[in-house]
């Protein structure tokens, strides 16, 4: 058995080899040769705790597992990360586990190379300003893969919580972007792409604060009853997902389709865009929205990467199991 020890994933995979397997993973899911397996996500009623499993199969990689972890508010105070968690591959011929790797630097850049991807395929082609709700440890991944996407001139940002966009201005200020702290109203007048990744559980951005042919990337939403942007702005857009089983039950649209505003048949699987079955955004006015769950699969692609490159760099660790 492999083991990929956390320690060393930041220097074995890049943000561009993580856009590579989710952008792969996602139109695998499309053309529905990989499929995810129902979430488990509880409050443990420990240390303020949400732990629970994501796991999968890819018939075209042969990727199969889980990732086991979650999100601990605490741990800031303890010089740790809120969220922990370790990704378990498995053979899909035998059923051995064939590697253990370190999982938490992956989830930030797995969740980040997803919002990149939606900008890629679905916001206009001259987005000028990048608009970011949210400034916790996830925000600054959030921020440099997607300014990858665009030549964008401009970040806006907020937080509930100003004094962290200090976080977001010094990933601005390496890539010599020009960095502006706003309120919500004039980050959603600006803003050609906003991107909102925050734990909220009540609705920070309104529909009447988003203008037409804005792209949005809800990336927080990721359980039952949180919810970053008002239901009716999802009725305003046109949806896409990663998943639409989670996006209904635990992401961001779970409150739209709730409430009757949007039926769950009108949601789009973002890698249908990829694939090309489905044309993405049809015209500059259509305001777009990728609610980003966050899927076992995207996590069982990066670790087969990260392991890959692990054994070719001569950084795998192999013990016995």
């Amino acid at each position: 058995m492999i083991v990929v020890p956390e320690r060393e994933i930041a220097g074995l995979i890049s943000a561009a080899d993580c856009f590579t397997a989710v952008e792969q993973v996602f139109a695998s899911m499309a053309q529905k040769s990989a499929y995810n397996f129902p979430v488990i996500r509880e409050a443990i009623g420990h240390a303020d705790a949400l732990y629970g499993f994501k796991s999968g199969f890819d018939r075209e990689s042969l990727a199969l597992g889980l990732k086991s972890g979650g999100f601990w508010p605490n741990n800031a105070a303890k010089g740790l990360t809120n969220h922990q968690s370790t990704i378990f591959l498995f053979d899909a011929d035998t059923g051995r586990c064939h590697a253990v790797v370190g999982g938490n630097l992956l989830t930030a850049l797995r969740t980040a190379a997803a919002s990149a991807i939606s900008i890629r395929y679905l916001a206009r082609q001259d987005a000028k300003v990048l608009g970011m709700i949210g400034a916790g440890h996830q925000s600054k991944f959030q921020l440099r893969a997607a300014l990858d996407q665009r030549a964008f001139g401009k970040v806006v940002g907020w937080n509930l919580h100003p004094e962290a966009l200090d976080r977001l201005a010094a990933v601005a200020e390496e890539r010599d972007i020009p960095f502006e702290a706003v309120d919500l109203d004039r980050l959603g007048a600006e803003a050609d792409v906003i991107i909102t990744i925050t734990s909220s559980f009540a609705p920070i951005l309104k529909a009447a604060q988003v203008r037409p042919g804005t792209h949005l990337a809800c990336m927080g939403t990721d359980t039952r009853g949180k919810q970053e942007v008002e239901a009716g702005l999802l009725a305003a857009a046109t949806v896409f997902t990663d998943e639409i089983a989670q996006s209904v039950t635990i992401g961001e649209a779970q409150h739209a389709v709730a409430q009757g505003l949007i039926p769950a048949g009108d949601i789009i699987e973002i890698g249908a865009v990829i694939n090309g079955t489905h044309p993405g955004r049809s015209g500059a006015e259509e305001i777009t929205l990728f609610d980003g769950t966050g899927v076992g699969l995207q996590d069982l692609a990066v670790a087969s990467s990260a392991v890959d490159l692990a054994i070719s760099k001569g950084l795998a660790v192999e013990v016995d199991a």
